[in-house]
């Protein structure tokens, strides 16, 4: 016990710059894919017959799609087009892209369990497509999709560990380069595992209150 003590003291820094790079990646595949998953939403909605083939078409492929070979694909099928992404740039491009399509079939769920009715009344005092959707129905749409928003949250951290495969630093790969140097193979892993554990912890009881705040308003 006072060797990992010891060793793990030793690797603080390495330990806390794999949790940022970890939290980095999660944070901007997140924000991304949030935003892309709402365009995809709509457009599955209330896009016109060549804009819902192609999004449901994406949505499918990405959901279909095991996150590891997104990753693997991100980040080396750009070079056959001459571009050169960093793994960091190509991790977050697979986990945003993976991020985009849950979120996207979450959106256009959240958007039809909204009475047309809604939709009808807004347009019938003189708001236009976009004044119905931003102030009539993605505002009641964000509650019933905040639940399963923090799960696909969640989602992404764990699928972040998978960028080691491409020399990402984040938090699992440099927990292998420490115990490459130690052999103190349970007891860190262990520890990442509870650092994990309590970043998604607080990722959950962010999100229902959250959750709470927003079923008041």
């Amino acid at each position: 016990m006072d060797e990992f003590l010891t060793e793990a003291w030793d690797a603080r820094d390495v330990i806390v710059g794999g949790l940022l790079q970890t939290l980095s990646i999660s944070a901007l595949s997140i924000l991304l894919g949030t935003a892309l998953g709402t365009a995809v939403g709509v457009g599955l909605v209330y896009g016109g017959l060549p804009l819902r083939l192609v999004a449901r078409a994406y949505a499918d492929v990405m959901r279909g799609t095991p996150v590891l070979v997104l990753v693997l694909a991100a980040f080396y099928m750009p070079s056959v087009l001459g571009l050169h992404l960093q793994p960091f740039s190509a991790g977050v491009l697979a986990l945003t892209l993976f991020c985009g399509a849950h979120i996207g079939e979450i959106v256009r769920g959240a958007l039809q369990a909204i009475p047309r009715g809604q939709s009808e009344a807004a347009k019938a005092v003189g708001l236009t497509f976009y004044g119905v959707l931003l102030h009539v129905l993605l505002p009641q749409a964000l509650r019933s999709l905040l639940p399963p928003w923090i799960n696909t949250c969640v989602e992404m951290v764990k699928a972040s560990t998978l960028l080691s495969v491409i020399g990402v630093g984040e938090l699992l790969l440099r927990t292998q380069e420490i115990i490459g140097r130690n052999f103190l193979t349970l007891q860190f892993y262990l520890l990442a595992g509870a650092v994990y554990l309590v970043v998604n912890f607080a990722i959950e009881r962010a999100g229902k209150a959250l959750e709470r705040r927003v079923a008041f308003r």
